[in-house]
């Protein structure tokens, strides 16, 4: 398997990934997340806490060696420096691009056909072996159409012999058309065109030009064989052009000119050359050469030439700021940056261009060097890394993809990779447990986000069980424990809303969004006549089991409520609260239901967390990660409380959607759901949809889509760019994944077997004769090419098809660009 050094010693790899140059004065963080809650208040990634390492005096570039000197001692170059110069084509989605070298172009379909080579060679000994008798004058009626074109005293009466130099010359143009015509036939009539075209015009320049150059070599030695210094004969191209010379002037005087002689020479080779030339497409590529000649001159005459290395940071020279420039590649060199420090940097420098703010750009630069802008955490690496990334290309690399006749060849062979822009339209993957999907999808997945967290370019929220191995606490900002003491964060139930509407929305959604018994729009109303005169009464939202006791319709809490809203500011509050105390305890009321639901989180097990009174716990709300490039784990309760872990599951995709689609933000937000179980409601879907517009997503883990309502599945399957089926999927599952995946038009070959029944006699008893030898009877084979529209993968395919450890994967990104469903090897 590959490696880029992630799971290498240090410095053994050819390749590796360059690890992270720790600072050995950084101050001390909290396991458990940063000293202060994120709540979308402050920026903290504005302005980083943690002090620049000093390694020279502030606005000092590193020393350079003079030019034609090298520095002394000279020092190697470092793993950085190799990383980020390594080549990164564009690809297609789902690529692993670093180091990735397109394939070539595949020769199997691109040989020739037996019937070609025959089309070929029986016209060219058919013409070789007329022109043998041609010049052996073996030819019946050879010279007569001469002699009809030309005068009588040329010849003597009764014989083709000629009189004179007229009838010797004309014999000799005779000779030069009967060549003309018999190599046109064998042209038209052979496959030469194929020949041709499968040797030479196939093949890209320079190739297909020096191939052409080297056929019109040998030619012109057939035709001058005497300039090349060779001993036979010529074909008949130059005698026959001079023979017409001299009938047409009558003299042999015309000659003496060198002038004419040279340009009858020099036409006969442009003759020569010409389909040589346009074969070989000279004339285009003579042009391609001088244009690409006068762009390089014309750069070099606008501008000196800039070493396009990207560890050399040719953007920033280019744009003016080469000692900024001399202090990153100094700092690369040195190895003080890491792959999360080049990673930050640049991605500064693209948001310094957008908001027009270069300057700060250079002076953050040259105070701080390769650790400006860390993270707020101080972090800059993960403790370790389980997968191989790439965040030059923000890419993290799950396994290979399998070579077969599905595969395109771009992808056969490559390494298949993830990326924010494949993951904002969304991923859904189904797979039965132990199938991989954490191992293999969510750990790479929430790694790789991580990172790209600390390089500014993301936040991540990552919601699994409490002994989910996502990695330790150390490689998050925030971990919340639900349901342990010991847990330094809680969770906002209302994830830091001002408005009782939208509160009251995706907590509806959280509660009741998986019951057909209960509306969406009733709860959502119950709950914003509750919240919202509570607000109004107290500032604040209210506790869990303070809600409880509204929803369950206690009368003295009800009371206490309305007493506290007196004031005549409050009489659409107090409207509301008296719609809601007159519905309490109707038949169809929601809110004994949502009561329940709430009942379910009121455990003594939580009695510290979602606000609960003498709660020690910072509570975390959700909506920080539109603000921050956060890092969140939240471990969900342990075994006993499966019904509050979906509740909760459900609420965090429900608050996600909301906060993801407020506001504008530069990095990208994903929340990444190891057990989607009941986490899907008809609302999730939909903000779902709407995710990928707003540079966020989900990644969804399923055991089997039978755990999201049927009637969501078809929505759900629409709603994900991105679907994956690991290996050990049912039937059922695998029939969902079919109708998503489409159909496509294949070519099929039936060929039949027909038995030759004779009609002859003699061919009778030959057939006999066969069939008494061979053992069969004479048959014809019968082959009818057609074609038909077929699944990409049927549901059998998958269900029986897959091996252990792969899983099938399409991708779509962000940009409409599409990866059909392929075969992944996950161990690759």
């Amino acid at each position: 398997m590959d490696s880029d050094g992630t799971q290498d010693a240090r410095g053994t790899h050819a390749h590796p990934v360059p690890r992270p140059a720790e600072p050995t004065d950084m101050p001390a963080v909290p396991r458990n997340g940063p000293a202060t809650p994120y709540n979308g208040a402050a920026t903290p990634y504005d302005a980083p806490t943690m002090p620049p390492r000093p390694t020279r005096a502030p606005g000092v570039p590193p020393p350079v060696a003079q030019r034609g000197h090298a520095p002394n001692p000279p020092h190697p170059r470092s793993h950085v420096a190799d990383w980020l110069d390594q080549p990164r084509p564009a690809v297609a989605p789902g690529i692993w691009r670093y180091g990735y070298r397109p394939p070539k172009a595949a020769r199997q379909g691109q040989r020739l056909a037996p019937v070609t080579i025959v089309g070929f060679a029986v016209p060219l000994v058919a013409g070789l072996l007329l022109w043998s008798l041609w010049r052996h004058g073996s030819l019946p009626y050879q010279w007569t159409v001469l002699k009809l074109l030309t005068p009588d005293g040329w010849w003597w009466p009764g014989t083709t012999t000629p009189k004179g130099y007229q009838g010797a010359e004309a014999m000799t143009v005779a000779n030069g058309v009967f060549f003309a015509i018999l190599v046109y036939v064998m042209a038209r009539l052979g496959s030469w065109s194929d020949i041709i075209r499968h040797v030479v015009t196939r093949r890209d320049q320079p190739a297909r030009a020096l191939i052409a150059a080297l056929g019109a070599l040998i030619a012109l030695a057939f035709v001058f064989p005497s300039a090349f210094g060779l001993g036979w004969d010529a074909l008949p191209v130059q005698d026959p052009v001079f023979s017409l010379i001299v009938l047409i002037t009558g003299d042999y005087g015309v000659f003496a000119s060198e002038v004419l002689t040279d340009g009858l020479y020099a036409l006969i080779t442009l003759l020569v050359l010409w389909p040589f030339a346009r074969v070989g497409g000279w004339w285009p590529l003579a042009k391609e050469v001088l244009a690409a000649r006068a762009r390089t001159s014309a750069t070099e005459a606008v501008e000196p030439a800039v070493d396009r290395r990207p560890s050399q940071w040719p953007e920033l020279r280019e744009a003016g700021h080469h000692q900024a420039a001399d202090v990153l590649t100094a700092e690369v060199e040195a190895g003080r940056m890491s792959d999360v420090d080049c990673a930050r940097v640049g991605h500064m420098w693209t948001v310094a261009q957008i908001r027009a703010r270069l300057s700060s750009f250079t002076d953050t630069v040259l105070r701080e060097g390769g650790a400006a802008w860390t993270h707020p955490s101080g972090h800059r690496d993960l403790p370790g890394r389980a997968a191989q990334h790439d965040l030059l290309a923000s890419q993290v690399r799950i396994g290979r993809w399998v070579a077969g006749d599905r595969t395109p060849p771009a992808y056969a062979g490559a390494g298949a990779a993830l990326a924010p822009d494949a993951l904002g339209t969304s991923l859904l993957a189904v797979g039965p447990s132990g199938s991989g999907k954490t191992r293999h999808l969510i750990r790479p997945v929430v790694e790789s986000l991580g990172l790209q967290a600390l390089a500014g370019q993301c936040a991540v929220v990552a919601v699994c069980g409490a002994d989910t191995p996502l990695g330790p606490d150390s490689a998050f900002d925030v971990v919340v424990r639900l349901g342990d003491p010991a847990s330094v964060h809680d969770l906002d139930l209302y994830a830091d809303c001002d408005d009782p509407d939208e509160a009251a929305a995706f907590l509806a959604e959280g509660l009741a969004g998986d019951l057909d018994a209960v509306t969406g729009r009733r709860s959502v109303t119950v709950l914003a006549q509750l919240l919202g005169p509570y607000r109004a009464a107290y500032g604040r939202f209210p506790t869990l089991p303070e809600l409880r006791e509204l929803l369950e319709g206690e009368s003295s809490a009800l009371a206490a409520l309305r007493d506290a809203l007196t004031t005549d500011g409050h009489t659409a509050m107090r409207r509301d609260l008296d719609a809601r105390a007159r519905q309490s305890g109707t038949a169809g009321d929601p809110g004994p239901v949502l009561a329940d639901r709430l009942a379910v989180l009121d455990r003594p097990a939580f009695a510290e967390f979602f606000g609960g009174e003498g709660g020690g716990a910072r509570p975390f709300s959700l909506r920080a990660v539109a603000h921050h490039p956060l890092r969140v784990r939240v471990d969900l309760p342990a075994r006993g409380h499966e019904e509050a872990s979906r509740i909760i599951t459900r609420l965090l995709l429900a608050q996600f959607g909301a906060v993801a689609l407020a506001g504008e933000r530069t990095h990208f937000a994903c929340l990444v759901l190891d057990d989607a179980t009941g986490a899907v409601t008809t609302e999730s879907v939909r903000r779902i949809q709407r995710l990928r517009s707003r540079n966020a997503g989900v990644v969804l883990a399923l055991r089997t889509v039978g755990d999201v309502p049927e009637a969501l599945h078809a929505p759900l399957y629409a709603a994900v760019g991105c679907h994956m089926a690991f290996s050990g999927v049912t039937t059922w599952d695998g029939g969902r994944f079919a109708d998503a995946w489409g159909t496509q038009w294949v070519e099929t070959r039936d060929v039949a077997q027909h038995t030759v029944f004779a009609d002859q006699p003699m061919t009778r008893a030959i057939h006999a004769l066969r069939k008494l030898v061979t053992g069969k009877a004479v048959t014809t084979e019968a082959v009818t090419v057609r074609q038909v529209e077929r699944e990409r993968w049927s549901a059998s395919e998958l269900a029986h098809g897959v091996p252990a450890g792969h899983a099938v994967l399409s991708l779509t990104s962000v940009r409409g660009e599409h990866a059909p469903p392929l075969l992944v090897d996950l161990r690759g």
